[in-house]
């Protein structure tokens, strides 16, 4: 068998779908049953390394002041979810998809109490915040995972306004229903609008036909990676689960928003799903729905304004394994904030969003019903809401607005706003970090080494940091950085993000301050290429 050159969707099956897959970041230390953290608690206080809940941790907590408390109660359980037509059983926050928002004001402090009732262990990460360490969420790095049962308060200071959101840093668990914005908001507000629409984009398996992405990862890793430059029918049985009427020829997505899945189960074969913009392969799971806030295009979701309100949309990629390619049907967005940051406004018809990214837009809307579109890229689906500002009929589930294919705004294209903007200056340590790995063996990893808490790359407080991603694999990867946020270096000025892409073959480079001591994970936020291995750790020296 020869190398693959094509991405995979394997069989996530009733055989397997109790399967757990979880690596060394998915806690397998015991549970903790009270409230707050400490270092004890996850195991980790490394000679010559910041505690995650040491004193330069804590300094550093103090130093960003303390607001006034918020007090939220979250519960991670079992649910079932319509989707829109289809139901399935999942688990999620609060028995809602996604999650009902959390909102702050920069400078409160977060108290939020999870209380797990899933049957396995779990955390909360919260993706983009500059918090305190030992509240990031990693179990076996910062924290033991919370046990099925028990319960964890994270309390942090929250720094930055911005559009964030939170999920498990447990396993494939966050390729469930277990995720939800994180809205902070400015107490100096500078822009002005008259509604704010929050948008979350994901992919869907779990619970379609008993599947699960604790089954979709084990397939994944169990070496099924095929040569899918040929045509080919198939006509498979695995794991005593016949899916003999799976067969279909490359080139070919049987993942469509519009359809519904196989009675023989929802996983298919994704083969030739590449993607120009990507510079390659789209990605490694054909899903079999897509989703704008927890619905299908069939049965979207309904945002309402009057003609001529100015909306504020921020748009969330909560997907597990895609890209999305966003427009709104006939108007033009014009982009204030990439992750959480501001950047200078720059106009654009659509939007590309990596797992992970977040843009906040502004839009004045027209009158009439519009479909606000968010196309899998390179995997012939998409998913749909729609804004109706009057009367009119809805659009169809499989219109393409026009806007997808006109001017397309990537990170690389934006300045950020001169308040946030980083200072030049040379660097004053490069972290060269290689990605590796490919498809047959499923071994993605950073420098051929799969994920272990123990190895570290050393930073030093008070440093500027360049850290250089050099992609050596033909698939793209989604970079996210814990704790900070970086400048991208490839343009003078470039944005502020914690997540970008990395193009096969190619080279990210970015600049951060080392500012939040303590142990901050990097990873892929693919979350099958994450759990097969692509994390690794930067440790604050002591």
């Amino acid at each position: 068998m020869r190398t693959p050159t094509r991405r995979t969707l394997l069989a996530a099956t009733a055989a397997v779908a109790g399967t757990g897959m979880l690596s060394a970041c998915s806690g397998s230390g015991s549970g903790h049953s009270g409230h707050g953290g400490t270092a004890s608690d996850s195991g980790t206080a490394p000679k010559g390394y910041v505690d995650p809940a040491g004193q330069e941790v804590a300094v550093a907590e103090k130093k960003r002041g303390s607001g006034p408390v918020r007090k939220v109660k979250l519960t991670a359980a079992a649910a079932s979810l319509d989707l829109g037509g289809r139901t399935v059983k999942s688990w999620a926050y609060g028995g809602d998809l996604p999650g009902e928002a959390v909102r702050v004001t920069a400078g409160d402090t977060l108290a939020l109490t999870l209380a797990n009732h899933l049957p396995e262990a779990t955390s909360l990460h919260w993706h983009g915040i500059a918090l305190r360490n030992d509240m990031d969420g990693v179990p076996g790095l910062t924290q033991r995972a919370v046990k099925p049962g028990a319960d964890f308060t994270y309390r942090f200071t929250v720094p930055h306004a911005g559009t964030y959101w939170f999920h498990p840093h447990s396993g494939t668990q966050q390729d469930r229903g277990l995720y939800a914005p994180l809205i902070v908001e400015d107490p100096k507000e500078p822009l002005s609008y008259d509604k704010e629409w929050v948008v979350v984009l994901d992919d869907w398996v779990d619970g379609v036909d008993e599947s699960t992405p604790d089954a979709v990862l084990k397939e994944l890793s169990g070496g099924m990676g095929m040569d899918m430059n040929m045509d080919m029918d198939m006509d498979m049985g695995h794991s005593g689960h016949d899916m003999s009427n799976m067969s279909m020829r490359a080139g070919e997505s049987s993942s469509s928003s519009s359809s519904s899945p196989s009675s023989s189960g929802p996983s298919r074969m994704l083969m030739g799903a590449e993607s120009e913009l990507l510079g390659g392969d789209a990605g490694d799971v054909a899903y079999p729905y897509y989703l704008v806030n927890g619905r299908t295009a069939k049965a979207p979701s309904v945002f309402r304004a009057r003609p001529g309100d100015r909306v504020r949309i921020r748009i969330i990629n909560a997907g597990g394994d895609t890209a999305f390619r966003v427009a709104l049907g006939d108007h033009e967005m014009t982009v204030t904030h990439t992750d959480g940051f501001p950047v200078r406004h720059a106009t654009t018809d659509a939007l590309l969003l990596g797992m992970g990214e977040r843009y906040d837009v502004l839009v004045t809307v027209k009158d009439g019903v519009f479909p606000l579109t968010a196309l899998a890229e390179g995997k012939k689906a998409s998913a749909q809401a729609l804004l109706r500002t009057g009367g009119g009929s809805a659009p169809t589930a499989s219109v393409r607005p026009k806007e997808l294919d006109g001017r397309l705004l990537t990170a690389d294209k934006l300045r950020a706003d001169a308040s946030v903007a980083l200072p030049e200056k040379e660097p004053d340590r490069t972290v060269k970090l290689q990605l590796t790995g490919g498809m047959g063996k499923y071994d993605w990893a950073f420098d051929k080494k799969p994920y272990s808490a123990d190895q570290r790359h050393p930073v030093r407080a008070g440093e500027r940091v360049r850290l250089v991603f050099s992609n050596s694999t033909s698939m793209w990867h989604p970079v996210h950085l814990h704790g900070h946020t970086f400048g991208l270096t490839s343009v003078a000025g470039g944005p502020r993000k914690d997540t970008a892409i990395v193009l096969p073959n190619g080279t990210l480079t970015v600049d951060f301050d080392a500012d939040n001591p303590g142990l901050w994970m990097i990873h892929c936020h693919n979350v099958y290429h994450s759990e097969a291995g692509m994390m690794t750790v930067l440790g604050y020296r002591s």
